[in-house]
């Protein structure tokens, strides 16, 4: 059987990839071993987060890591039994931490959010998709008057990029815009031009609905290996083999697997996140809330409240510790004095993330038919509209919006 196109992964990045695709022309097939949002996707905070245009790594960033590395239950942690297997991945975050490689990845974000952001305006009225959207902007909280201006760099960057924001210098402030928050947060930055979505997974669903709408083709496959053939690529799947001209690999946490099979080895590794989903009625959440020294969110979702974040450096196979998600409840009851922490769910997910904070976007090296868009970190939902749009011009052999070079897959 052959098909026009094949995207492998049907989370936020294949799905909004395989309908720009399907815009332009192609025949797209997609498929997944889980089906629509089956992982990270359904699951995530649901923050279009386009001001955050710092990457990760950022200098000075290490000097931090071993007092939260100290603490396993806090902002960041690596369990102990996955620390070796790691630390080749964390050697190359900390080179990408220092200020030259901070400089050149802090304009290839803010170059990506750019046009994620564009691309996602474009993408609403051709889905109907305003309805499952929030733009109600995001709020990062401070606890003292030092926190606060140790954060005034990170403004500046912002502003230098275009990001509007307004600075927050007082509780009674925060509470104009943001009612029954501990009075402990005493400066806030709030940036209007963050949207979230009412909930992620509806989202992934009302795009895999639009794709379908158009004759699209969504199918659940065990997919075990990739070969280049002389006109394309062979899918290797548990039940036999699918033929394809050009081929999409956005399956997240599990891409780099499938990459190895066409010989190419991309440094991706699992940050493990973890959240616990309240009801409508928890809290009157009125925006996204980022309690910046601690690592999480509290986001509003299908009216009611999502606390998760952190991360976890523990790959995909170790089992969930969902004492982190308990953790951050906890502590969202103390800086939401009056949420309602009953009748939560716990969900843990899989954000592929690799050192240098940048998603592998581009032809693999070793496959001239295979085209990747994975590595998103926390970002897949954020810069899924702008992936798709680069994808695609690479498929079709044109101009890419923006250069490609700082998310290639041969940089490693």
């Amino acid at each position: 059987m052959t098909e026009q196109v094949v995207v492998i992964g049907a989370g936020v990045i294949g799905i909004t990839t395989a309908l720009e695709l399907q815009r332009r022309g192609h025949s797209v097939l997609v498929l997944d071993k889980g089906g629509v949002a089956a992982e990270t996707s359904a699951g995530n905070a649901g923050a279009f987060a386009f001001p955050e245009v710092e990457p990760l790594a950022t200098p000075g960033i290490m000097r931090k890591a071993p007092k939260w590395l100290l603490d396993p239950l806090g902002p960041l942690s690596i369990p102990p039994a996955y620390a070796f297997k790691i630390a080749p991945w964390m050697y190359r975050f900390w080179r990408a931490s220092q200020p030259g490689q901070y400089t050149r990845l802090l304009e290839a974000q803010a170059n990506l959010m750019r046009l994620s952001a564009a691309a996602l305006e474009r993408l609403l009225p051709a889905v109907n998709g305003e309805p499952l959207m929030q733009r109600d902007g995001q709020m990062q909280l401070y606890e003292s008057e030092a926190e606060f201006r140790a954060s005034l760099q990170a403004w500046e960057v912002r502003r230098a990029h275009g990001i509007k924001f307004e600075l927050l210098e007082s509780p009674e402030a925060i509470a104009e815009k943001q009612p029954g928050l501990s009075s402990r947060f005493t400066h806030a930055g709030f940036t209007p031009d963050w949207l979230n979505t009412i909930e992620p997974k509806k989202w992934v669903e009302h795009l895999a609905q639009a794709f379908r709408d158009r004759q699209g083709r969504i199918e659940q496959q065990d997919i075990r290996a990739l070969t280049p053939l002389e006109n394309g690529v062979r899918i290797t799947t548990q039940g036999g083999t699918i033929d394809t001209a050009k081929l999409v690999l956005a399956a997240g946490a599990w891409s780099h697997h499938l990459a190895r099979t066409l010989g190419d080895h991309i440094p991706l590794e699992t940050e493990r996140g973890y959240n616990t989903t309240l009801p409508k009625g928890a809290f009157d959440l009125r925006m996204h809330l980022t309690f910046s020294r601690h690592g999480f969110v509290a986001s509003r979702i299908n009216g009611g409240v999502r606390v998760g974040g952190a991360v976890e450096l523990a790959g995909l196979n170790l089992p969930p510790n969902f004492k982190r998600a308990e953790t951050l409840l906890k502590k969202a009851t103390q800086f939401l004095p009056g949420l309602n922490t009953e009748g939560g769910t716990q969900w843990m997910g899989f954000r592929p993330s690799l050192p240098d904070s940048m998603p592998v976007i581009g032809r693999s090296p070793n496959a001239a038919k295979v085209f990747y868009a994975f590595g998103h970190g926390h970002l897949g939902l954020t810069q899924s509209a702008g992936t798709a749009e680069l994808v695609a011009a690479l498929i079709d052999d044109r101009d890419a919006p923006i250069s490609v070079a700082p998310y290639a897959p041969e940089r490693f």
